[in-house]
C-alpha cells in the first residue's frame, strides 16, 4: 500500500509522460507518483498548458487566464488520489501546485516541490498561508531564467518565508530547466517531507 502520492505537474507545452522520470527520481520509497496532464493545447508550440497567456510572462494574468488557472486548479483537485500528497511541478505546474494551497485539500498537502516558477495568484497566497500549518517548501530556480525572471521566483519563496514557512532553496546559474547538479538535495527535500506525513499521520 502507498505510504502516500508524488504529485508532479508539467510546464506550459509539457506532457505528463515528459514530467514522469523527474516524479519517479522524486519520488520517496513507498510513495506513488502521479502526473496530471493539462487539457488546453498551446496554439502554436504543441503540448498542453494549464493556462495561455500574452508572450510577456512577467506580466499579471488576465481574468481570461485567471479563470483557465481555477478551472486546471479543479481538474487536479478532481483526480487528487486520497491520502497524504506531496504537490509540485516546473513552471507553470508549480503555480498551479502552490495554488493547491488556497483550496479544501490543502490539509492533505505535506510539502511542495517548485521548480522554475512564481506564484500567479500572491495576494490570495499570502492571505491564506497566516491560517495554514507550516510545511516544507522545495525550491529550485536558475538566476539566468529568461522566462520566470529570478525576481519574481525568490518573491514566491519570499512569501512562504514571511509565514514562517520552511524554504529550502536551491538557486543556480543556468536558464529555465531542471539543475540536474542539485538533485540530490532536492530529492533530500522531498524524502523530508514523507518523513513529516509520516509523523503528522502517527499522532
Amino acid at each position: 500500500m502507498s505510504q502516500g502520492t508524488l504529485v508532479m505537474m508539467h510546464g506550459m507545452t509539457g506532457t505528463s509522460e515528459m514530467m514522469r522520470p523527474l516524479a519517479e527520481s522524486l519520488a520517496p520509497d513507498g510513495w506513488s507518483v502521479m502526473c496530471p496532464q493539462a487539457e488546453i493545447e498551446h496554439p502554436t508550440r504543441g503540448g498542453f498548458a494549464w493556462w495561455l497567456r500574452a508572450d510577456d510572462p512577467t506580466l499579471p494574468l488576465d481574468e481570461e487566464s485567471q479563470g483557465q488557472v481555477g478551472d486546471s486548479i479543479k481538474r487536479i483537485l478532481e483526480g487528487l488520489p486520497e491520502g497524504p500528497v506531496i504537490v509540485g511541478g516546473f513552471s507553470q505546474g508549480g503555480a498551479i501546485a502552490s495554488a493547491l494551497l488556497e483550496t479544501g485539500s490543502q490539509d492533505r498537502i505535506c510539502g511542495l516541490v517548485l521548480i522554475g516558477t512564481k506564484t500567479v495568484r500572491a495576494e490570495s497566497l499570502r492571505d491564506c498561508l497566516p491560517f495554514l500549518k507550516p510545511r516544507p517548501i522545495a525550491w529550485m530556480h536558475g538566476s539566468r531564467d529568461h522566462l520566470v525572471p529570478i525576481e519574481h521566483a525568490r518573491e514566491h519563496a519570499d512569501i512562504f518565508e514571511d509565514a514562517g514557512w520552511p524554504v529550502t532553496r536551491l538557486e543556480h546559474e543556468k536558464g529555465h530547466m531542471v539543475n540536474l547538479n542539485q538533485i540530490e538535495e532536492l530529492k533530500i527535500a522531498v524524502r523530508g517531507m514523507a518523513e513529516n506525513s509520516q509523523r503528522y499521520s502517527s499522532r
